[in-house]
C-alpha cells in the first residue's frame, strides 16, 4: 500500500481537510468533511491502457434490451422533462452508444463524448437542452473540472442526468461491490450531490437508487 499525505485535496470541492474513511488491500479511499465526496488519490488510478482494457470488456450493445432497460431508468424521466426536438449529449458514451440512440430515437438530436471512445472535444463547446452521464461520475479524476464544464455546457432551463450507485455509510461501503472497480476513483452520496447542486444554484430531484437529476435555474455557477 502506497503511503498517502494526511490530508489529500478533494476533487470535488478542493478542500484539504480530507480524512481516511476506509481501507482494504487495494486502496485507500479518503473522505472530504466538505462536500462528503470518498475518493482514490491518483497514485492509485490505474494507468490509462489499464482502465481502457477493463471498458473494453464491457458488453453494452445497443440492441441487448436488458440493457436499454436499465437506461430507461433515465432516459423515461429526462425524456418526461424535456421538448420534442431537443438537443442532447451523452457524455461518457462508451464503446457501444445506446442511450444516445434512444433519444434519437425519440426524436431528439444527439452529440456523443467518451474519453476513450468518442474524443471530440469540439461537442463540449456546444449548449445542450440536456446532458446524460450514465455510470461516469465515479470515473472522474478531477470531477470538479468535468462536472463544471458539462454544467456550462447546460441551457438555462435543462436538465443534466446522473445515474451512479450512492455512498450508503461506512458498514456497507465496506461490503460493497461497487468500490472493488480499478476504475471507480469517486465515490457520491446524497449529501455529496445536495452540495453540488448548491454549488450550481440547481433545483435537484432523486430518481429510484442511483438516478439523480438537477435542473438548471441561472447561467453562472458564481
Amino acid at each position: 500500500m502506497n503511503s498517502h499525505k494526511t490530508n489529500p485535496v478533494c476533487p470535488l470541492c478542493k478542500k484539504s481537510e480530507c480524512k481516511v474513511f476506509f481501507q482494504d488491500s487495494h486502496r485507500n479511499y479518503f473522505q472530504c468533511p466538505t462536500c462528503c465526496l470518498i475518493f482514490v488519490q491518483p497514485d492509485q488510478f490505474l494507468s490509462a491502457d489499464d482502465e481502457k482494457a477493463e471498458y473494453d470488456l464491457h458488453e453494452n450493445i445497443p440492441d441487448d434490451p436488458g440493457y436499454r432497460k436499465f437506461l430507461s431508468r433515465l432516459f423515461v424521466p429526462i425524456q418526461e422533462r424535456i421538448e420534442a426536438d431537443s438537443c442532447g449529449l451523452d457524455f461518457g458514451s462508451g464503446p457501444g452508444p445506446t442511450l444516445s440512440l434512444m433519444f434519437e430515437e425519440a426524436g431528439h438530436l444527439m452529440e456523443i463524448y467518451d474519453k476513450f471512445y468518442a474524443e471530440n472535444p469540439l461537442v463540449l463547446e456546444n449548449q445542450y437542452d440536456f446532458i446524460t452521464a450514465t455510470e461516469v461520475v465515479e470515473h472522474l479524476h478531477d470531477p470538479q473540472a468535468i462536472l463544471d464544464r458539462l454544467w456550462k455546457c447546460l441551457k438555462v432551463g435543462g436538465w443534466l442526468g446522473i445515474m451512479t450507485k450512492l455512498v450508503n455509510g461506512e458498514n456497507a461501503f465496506a461490503q460493497w461491490h461497487y468500490k472493488n472497480d480499478l476504475t471507480h476513483v469517486c465515490f457520491f452520496s446524497c449529501e455529496t450531490f445536495r452540495w453540488l447542486a448548491g454549488r450550481w444554484q440547481a433545483d435537484l430531484v432523486f430518481l429510484d437508487k442511483d438516478v439523480i437529476l438537477f435542473n438548471k435555474k441561472i447561467t453562472d455557477i458564481r
